[in-house]
């Protein structure tokens, strides 16, 4: 039983030492600034109040690698693009659709995304 409660304790050690926002979005490392993920911090935070030096570990950790804050960001198009996008006075969703993919490698989901209108300057 010692042998165990041992191990258990190491494990939940080790794990806090790697931090949450390492382990569960390694995608995101690398990311400088942005809003923080509350999920990941609650997680961080229930470290430190835990294991204090642990939790400590597991924010410089987060912070240092990006992996705390949410993925987001923006994209500005040039003018020939924006051209491109426009075909009889309307934006082509496929073309969209391919910009995206092109730009980030994700798809777009006809169910799920929004399309408002644009004034150009």
């Amino acid at each position: 039983m010692k042998k165990l409660t041992s191990f258990a304790i190491a494990t939940a050690l080790v794990t806090q030492l790697a931090a949450c926002g390492t382990i569960l979005h390694p995608e995101r490392k690398g990311q400088r600034g942005g809003n923080i993920d509350p999920a990941i911090a609650i997680l961080d935070g229930i470290g430190l109040l835990f294991f204090l030096i642990p939790g400590l570990i597991a924010f410089a950790i987060d912070f240092s690698n990006g992996t705390i804050y949410l993925p987001g960001g923006s994209a500005q198009l040039t003018p020939a693009e924006m051209d491109a996008l426009v075909v009889d006075n309307t934006i082509d969703r496929n073309e969209v659709a391919k910009m995206i993919a092109a730009r980030s490698g994700q798809t777009i989901d006809d169910a799920t995304s929004q399309t408002m209108e644009i004034r150009r300057l």
